[in-house]
């Protein structure tokens, strides 16, 4: 305990700049989580445009962000607890898996998107 205790308070700099890369992430997460929400309110308040494939489309984007959302805090999760024990054991390496699956799965969410809205307009 008193081991762990010294450790931890070693490198306090870089544990706060680890919290603060995770808080980032769950930020991140509900932000993915409230555009599905918000596709999906926009939509089914807007009685006048509604058709069948706008219908699937903003129902697939809110269910696809949600579980996006949830995927990425249950993988910022994990990374925390590593980069936390890398740290303490001065075995640290940046993260780029995560930083490139959020990457491609929010710009497939902004795709979906917009073709919701080419689905509404035409």
């Amino acid at each position: 305990m008193e081991e762990d205790k010294t450790l931890e308070s070693k490198y306090i700099q870089q544990h706060l700049a680890n919290e603060r890369t995770y808080l980032a992430w769950v930020r991140t997460s509900i932000a993915i989580i409230g555009i599905g929400f918000l596709a999906s309110s926009l939509h089914f308040n807007n009685i006048r445009l509604v058709s069948e494939i706008a219908d699937t489309i903003a129902v697939f984007v809110s269910i696809f962000s949600l579980l996006v959302g949830l995927i990425i805090l249950s993988f910022a999760t994990v990374h925390y607890f590593t980069v936390r024990k890398n740290i303490n054991s001065q075995t640290f390496a940046s993260a780029d898996k995560l930083i490139k699956v959020s990457t491609t799965i929010i710009f497939l969410i902004f795709l979906l998107l917009g073709l919701y809205l080419i689905s509404i307009l035409f």
